[in-house]
């Protein structure tokens, strides 16, 4: 029996060329130590982890008495490029978060640039197994196919900062042509939350088709009952915020006011600001205002004083039923 040889092609997949050539480069003659990641590049999908991992890596730095400089591209904060810094002031170069693999262009440049340090790696996920690939002197890595670690972001220590709805009317058919100003009360909003840290969570109201992906009222609501203060345009936004005693800083898009204005004065609440009115001092006071206990208890007194007047407008409606027929 004669057998049929087959010939089979292998594609072989190609690690692409990390040699460093380290010999005869010199020390460096600083000490310092280069904490680089993600954020050292523009465009490379740098997340919050990352920044928290880069914080707790500089407290680590202090901590071990370490002098050192962050390798920031521009959106991430204060730093220095480490295409421009003399690679002679830095003994380590610590790269810090991310997952790594062969492929990643940018953190081979960046170890070329500075072979004569030492290459430290924390809180990395090496895709590749370290015994086949392992680009640092020293890896601390988060994860690989040898052991894993918390990542670094359980050690940050973050403040917190509040969180506050933005609840806009989407650009409409003006009801009182000669009097509108919804663009001026939108920027005056906006301006507002720029003022100060928080994070803006934006909530439309609009159903079935919500922007947000929201589906029910019930989901509308719960997520404004979840701020710590809501800043809104439209009439649903202050509502559903003071019932669920969250402050809002009410901003009328009508010169003069309507029915926003006609709604906080029907329930006593004093945060509504009409297009005239809309000086930012005045407006980071309101929002500071919604942000404390005080604002906090003034929307329950505000919200309980409206269920006690529309049991007065259910025993009117009642009364009405009980009438006559025409």
């Amino acid at each position: 029996m004669k057998r049929k040889l087959v010939r089979l092609r292998c594609r072989v997949r190609r690690t692409p060329d990390w040699t460093i050539d380290r010999a005869g480069v010199p020390r460096p003659t600083g000490v310092r130590v280069l904490l680089a990641g993600w954020f050292s590049w523009e465009g490379t999908g740098t997340t919050a982890g990352d920044l928290l991992a880069r914080d707790v890596a500089c407290k680590w730095l202090e901590r071990a008495g370490r002098a050192y400089d962050v390798a920031n591209a521009s959106p991430f904060g204060p730093g220095v490029d480490w295409r421009e810094v003399d690679p002679a002031a830095y003994s380590e170069v610590l790269f810090v978060c991310g997952p790594l693999t062969p492929h990643y262009t940018p953190l081979r440049d960046l170890l070329r640039r500075f072979a004569g340090s030492r290459h430290l790696g924390l809180d990395v996920s090496m895709v590749e197994d370290p015994e086949r690939w392992n680009p640092f002197d020293v890896l601390l890595e988060r994860d690989s196919v040898r052991r894993a670690r918390p990542d670094l972001a359980f050690a940050a220590r973050e403040p917190r900062v509040p969180l506050v709805g933005i609840v806009l009317v989407e650009p409409y058919t003006p009801e009182y042509p000669r009097r509108d100003k919804q663009d001026t009360a939108r920027a005056a909003a906006l301006r507002v939350l720029d003022s100060r840290p928080l994070t803006r969570v934006s909530i439309d109201t609009r159903l079935p088709e919500n922007p947000g992906g929201l589906r029910t009222a019930a989901e509308v609501e719960s997520l404004i009952a979840g701020m710590d203060a809501v800043v809104t345009t439209r009439l649903h936004g202050l509502v559903l915020a003071i019932k669920n005693g969250v402050p809002a800083l009410v901003i009328d898009p009508v010169q003069g006011g309507s029915k926003l204005l006609r709604q906080a004065a029907a329930i006593g609440w004093p945060v509504v600001r009409t297009p005239e009115a809309l000086d930012d001092r005045a407006l980071r006071a309101d929002l500071d205002l919604c942000l404390r206990d005080a604002g906090r208890e003034l929307a329950r007194e505000c919200a309980g004083r409206a269920r006690s007047l529309l049991e007065e407008v259910e025993r009117e409606l009642a009364a009405a039923l009980s009438g006559p027929s025409r």
